[in-house]
């Protein structure tokens, strides 16, 4: 009789086992490889390994009652995402690529955020800053579980989705995001959300300098800064971090793979 052997973490990071022995070898994964035009050059990826970062598309940063329209900013640039997203994660959750939310989500008692992080929110100390109530209806500014960290209702999650709490600027500062990536075997990310100047790029940035390979999606990528801040993203990401491409092109790649 054959020993009984057991699986021992997900595919593709996975062993198995038996009382006596395990097996470190990890099973194959297939090839799906698409190729993708970006600003620089055409690019050959495996949607085997792929996977989407949506970076802080939430009530505060993209609604008219959130925190950044409450202290005078125009949301509008940072709602430009949301029809082309609203296209595109359908057509990548079809072909097996994940969808991770990368969202601040901090704690109510704010004991992981420094001074110096709150005071770039709150410079002068008496404004509405982290975890502050929103003047609107009273949600506590990106603290987890609130209306205010919440994704906007244009983007509904599902239930394959991923959701990533983050306490920085970088979605892989002090957050599981790394481990989750490297568990699931994926090597190259998709880049969307707001503000591109910011989240995206920092969360982007350490993405590079962990070894990912890195795509921005320009036309799901948006920022309340002025116009040169995304002009300056979309060049240092061609320039040092990866690669830019506009997602329609990925969408008819995906769907000409099947």
């Amino acid at each position: 009789m054959k020993p009984d052997v057991y699986p021992l973490g997900l595919a593709p990071n996975c062993w198995s086992v038996t009382a006596e022995t395990a097996d470190l070898t990890r099973p194959p994964v297939p090839l799906r490889a698409i190729t993708l035009a970006t600003d620089t050059k055409d690019i050959s990826l495996d949607l085997n390994k792929t996977a989407c970062l949506v970076v802080d598309m939430q009530n505060d940063f993209c609604h008219p009652d959130g925190w950044l329209a409450s202290i005078g900013v125009d949301v509008t640039p940072a709602r430009t995402p949301i029809a082309p997203l609203q296209r595109l994660l359908p057509v990548l959750r079809q072909v097996g690529v994940p969808i991770l939310w990368v969202n601040w989500g901090n704690r109510p008692d704010l004991l992981n955020i420094s001074p110096a992080l709150r005071h770039v929110y709150n410079p002068t100390g008496t404004g509405v800053g982290l975890g502050d109530p929103l003047p609107s209806n009273g949600a506590p500014v990106l603290t987890k579980g609130s209306w205010a960290a919440a994704v906007v209702d244009e983007l509904p999650g599902e239930s394959g989705d991923i959701w990533v709490d983050k306490y920085r600027m970088s979605g892989f500062w002090d957050t599981p995001l790394d481990s989750i990536l490297r568990n699931l075997g994926k090597t190259t990310l998709l880049f969307a959300g707001v503000n591109a100047d910011q989240c995206v790029l920092c969360t982007l940035q350490d993405g590079n300098f962990l070894g990912y390979d890195c795509i921005l999606l320009r036309d799901c990528t948006a920022t309340t800064s002025p116009e040169y801040c995304m002009q300056a993203t979309v060049y240092n990401v061609n320039q040092c971090f990866g690669f830019v491409a506009d997602s329609p092109t990925l969408m008819a790649a995906c769907q000409a793979i099947g």
